[in-house]
């Protein structure tokens, strides 16, 4: 049976559900497919990398006119940002697929949860062209931001290790992106080992050696020697912080302090000067 027909919208919309166990699900509204059609999931080109990755989803039949794809939670996808194509048969171009519903109400209290490593994570999200994309993480360990309280003189950030454990000593280290400035603060851990919680002074953000810095980057070290881990927010159901959660930037010493997430959805600080 054809995958066509005159009726058919220009761009197909694909309908995307995860479920607890990490699976995602992708419905067609497309008949029975023969050809050996499948869904293509593509990385986004990075720097540096030649052929980016692909992961092909078989497409099965599963009635009222629909053919069904199982993304499943392993093996893990690289992280970046990867878009859903359809492909009718395997000679046949892709096509690049719409976004439908998409249902991750279980991704919401996804932090709730204590992740083993490596850290794996994947969003579906509807891009700014309309079109379905995913947006994932794959990191050996991840620390979760909870609480952020901002005022006048520091910020206060709570957050929960995966894939890691605090140990004596943890400490929280901020970087000046492009630069060696580095400041450490020191974290206070839960006793479970997991949850931590650190405060920043902003005066330390604009003087010494990062006057000049614009953006620090926030990692936790989780004892003395242990490789960083990066923290951000990237276990519910958003994958793009950066301009839907904004804290307010907070003035010093003449300059300006604001918390925000990157297009990582990594932590960080960036320090300006008004006008």
């Amino acid at each position: 049976m054809s995958l066509t027909s005159d009726k058919e919208p220009r761009v197909i919309r694909v309908t995307c559900v995860a479920d607890a166990d990490g699976r995602l699900t992708f419905d067609l509204p497309l008949p029975a497919p023969d050809g050996r059609p499948h869904l293509l999931l593509k990385a986004r080109p990075r720097k540096g990398v030649a052929d980016p990755a692909a992961r092909r989803l078989p497409l099965e039949a599963v009635g009222d006119g629909r053919s069904r794809a199982v993304l499943e939670p392993l093996p893990a996808l690289e992280e970046g940002r990867w878009d859903a194509f359809l492909v009718r048969e395997p000679a046949a171009e892709p096509e690049r697929l719409g976004s439908g519903p998409l249902d991750l109400r279980v991704l919401v209290d996804g932090a709730r949860t204590d992740r083993p490593s490596p850290v794996a994570v994947r969003i579906p999200y509807r891009a700014q062209d309309g079109f379905l994309a995913l947006r994932t993480w794959l990191r050996p360990a991840h620390a979760e931001t909870d609480r952020i309280e901002v005022a006048d003189g520091a910020t206060t950030v709570t957050a929960r290790l995966h894939g890691a454990g605090a140990g004596d000593g943890a400490a929280v280290r901020l970087r000046g992106r492009e630069s060696s400035a580095e400041r450490t603060v020191r974290a206070s851990t839960d006793g479970d080992g997991r949850g931590f919680r650190f405060t920043v002074d902003h005066a330390e953000l604009t003087g010494g050696d990062g006057a000049g810095v614009r953006y620090w980057d926030v990692d936790v070290l989780p004892a003395p020697g242990a490789a960083p881990v990066r923290v951000g927010r990237v276990l519910d159901d958003v994958a793009d912080r950066k301009h839907s959660f904004v804290y307010p930037a907070m003035s010093v010493g003449g300059r300006l302090v604001r918390l925000y997430y990157t297009v990582d959805n990594d932590l960080a600080f960036e320090v300006t000067t008004p006008g």
